[in-house]
């Protein structure tokens, strides 16, 4: 199957009340691991490249594997999506290679460590929507910055990730200028932020309504019913993955990540994409820190990669079918990039308008 974009993937999931989970991948083994999963349990699936993954593989080698992964498996809708695209030069390059999707970042600056003005955000994330739709490509944009309640920090990742202290109407974003931020960019999703964070370490207790604030959530799709919602630094952290490095040889400190109950709860309240990265990195990382305790005399890397695969593949098929995944790879009709690109000039993809 042809990979599809962002938009007919989360117009789909929005018709039948689900969300697609959105994986990180930086190699082979990763992608491998997403795709088996997905194609075990009918499942369509968003796999993202930050611009540290680009650097780290190679936007040709990135984009050759996404595409023999979709060869291995044509019966999974794949989305290619840039994450946390920091200038209009890394989205449109992103989309040279073959990404179909984008995600502009301009709750930050170009550095990606400064938080930016409500009016930067609004430009640069336009004329990445404008240049985007014209060849057919979905656009995602964020609007507030994501860091800790608890804190007041945001967490880093691949280099993305705000400096120093936030107030508190910067960790939230406000639902009146989600709607004015939707109408003038035109993006196809909007992430927002009710304090996630990137990384491991979001919370440092189980989170409540104090730091974890799924009413925004809902207060944004109350007023904003046609836009799909993304969930930003949504790995779940779960227990027995902290367990398993720890009992080989690790010392996280004790963490709390995303519930899936609270992300399941979202998708009621229009999340549709859903970013999972921390919990895939510690699904492999456990499992090499396992072999290598009890094997400490083995050297051949697919002894490593096998398990750890196995391990992130059980870990990504959750997920698929705790946000309702499961079942839809099946149903959908994927339309060419030419396609949606006449449906954006036409003006039938208004964000604003519940298709």
């Amino acid at each position: 199957m042809a990979l599809i974009t962002l938009r007919q993937l989360l117009d789909h999931a929005a018709e039948h009340s689900y969300a697609v989970p959105a994986f990180n991948i930086n190699n082979m083994e990763q992608g491998l691991a997403i795709l088996n999963a997905a194609s075990e349990v009918d499942s369509p699936v968003i796999i993202q490249a930050s611009r540290g993954a680009r650097s780290y593989a190679g936007d040709i080698m990135l984009s050759h594997m996404v595409k023999a992964l979709s060869e291995m498996h044509p019966e999974v809708p794949i989305c290619m999506h840039q994450d946390h695209g920091n200038n209009e030069a890394t989205c449109l390059s992103a989309i040279k290679y073959g990404f179909t999707s984008v995600m502009m970042d301009g709750s930050l600056l170009a550095d990606m460590k400064t938080p930016s003005t409500y009016d930067y955000n609004v430009e640069i994330t336009s004329k990445v929507t404008a240049s985007a739709h014209y060849v057919g490509a979905s656009v995602e944009g964020e609007l507030g910055v994501l860091g800790s309640l608890e804190t007041g920090e945001a967490g880093e990742e691949d280099g993305s990730g705000a400096e120093g202290k936030l107030d508190h109407d910067q960790l939230l974003t406000d639902p009146d200028q989600a709607v004015d931020f939707v109408s003038k960019t035109k993006v196809d999703a909007l992430a927002i932020a009710c304090g996630t964070s990137h990384g491991a370490y979001k919370f440092s207790r189980k989170p409540d309504g104090d730091i974890l604030a799924m009413t925004v959530i809902e207060a944004i799709h109350n007023k904003l019913p046609g836009t799909h919602l993304v969930m930003h630094g949504s790995s779940s952290v779960p227990q027995y993955l902290q367990d398993l490095i720890n009992e080989n040889g690790g010392e996280m400190p004790q963490t709390y990540g995303v519930p899936v109950e609270e992300i399941e709860r979202g998708i009621k309240s229009g999340v549709r994409k859903v970013n999972i990265d921390t919990d895939c990195r510690m699904a492999m990382t456990g499992q090499f820190r396992k072999i290598a305790s009890e094997k400490p005399a083995e050297f051949d890397p697919r002894k490593f990669l096998v398990p750890a695969m196995q391990e992130m593949e059980n870990l990504c098929k959750d997920r698929f079918e705790r946000f309702g995944t499961s079942g839809n790879a099946s149903k959908i009709k994927v339309r060419s990039m030419d396609e949606m690109a006449e449906e954006y000039a036409r003006g039938n993809l208004d964000p604003l308008t519940e298709n």
